[in-house]
């Protein structure tokens, strides 16, 4: 997928996991906060590809990453999502104030980059270092794919006019209960880690 393919994905995953109140601190976040954080960490996954919009710009990082790892390695894995995230809450200070809303944004955009890397043919190592790649190969590469464009744009207005009673789907509110499950186990592991 595209940088541009990459934001626009983010955006409407943002937009929908507000409208779809996936977590209490997304429904009751502001927009402000998790659209812009969202947008800040949809391109990050890609950092191990040098030619990519970000590796161009952060050569210095990209290429260690690309000769460790390669691409859509380790950096497109739910471990990264997870390193990343405790390293984020156990060494960033107390005094920076960043809000709950911003730092799920954070992880959303995160997470968008890899879900919309699952829809192509060469999918994504979830489960890293497990060489099984997930996907669902609905998008092709090519230049100036405009099948990429059309998909993010479609579920974006899906995710702005999603009906009111979407919150209420069960497959929604299933994937609400996981996420909070998550958090809850996540949180309660950082805690042991400070408190050790």
């Amino acid at each position: 997928m595209t940088a541009e393919g990459h934001l626009l994905f983010s955006i409407a995953c943002a937009v929908f996991a507000k409208n779809a109140e996936l977590t209490p601190v997304l429904a009751q976040g502001d927009w402000w906060h998790i659209v812009p954080s969202a947008i800040l960490t949809c391109l990050l996954p890609d950092i191990d590809h040098p030619k990519s919009f970000l590796g161009q710009r952060l050569k210095w990082i990209s290429k260690p990453i690309a000769r460790a790892f390669g691409h859509r390695g380790f950096t497109h894995s739910l471990l990264a999502v997870f390193i990343a995230l405790t390293l984020f809450m156990l060494k960033v200070p107390d005094s920076w104030l960043v809000p709950a809303d911003a730092l799920q944004g954070l992880v959303l955009g995160y997470l968008s980059h890899i879900l919309a890397d699952m829809l192509t043919p060469a999918g994504v190592p979830l489960l890293w270092p497990c060489r099984w790649r997930f996907r669902v190969p609905i998008l092709m590469p090519q230049k100036g794919n405009q099948l990429e464009r059309v998909l993010c744009m479609a579920l974006f207005t899906w995710a702005v006019f999603m009906p009111q009673t979407m919150t209420e789907n069960s497959a929604v509110r299933w994937s609400s209960q996981m996420i909070n499950t998550l958090q809850m186990q996540y949180n309660r592991f950082i805690h042991e880690q400070i408190g050790q």
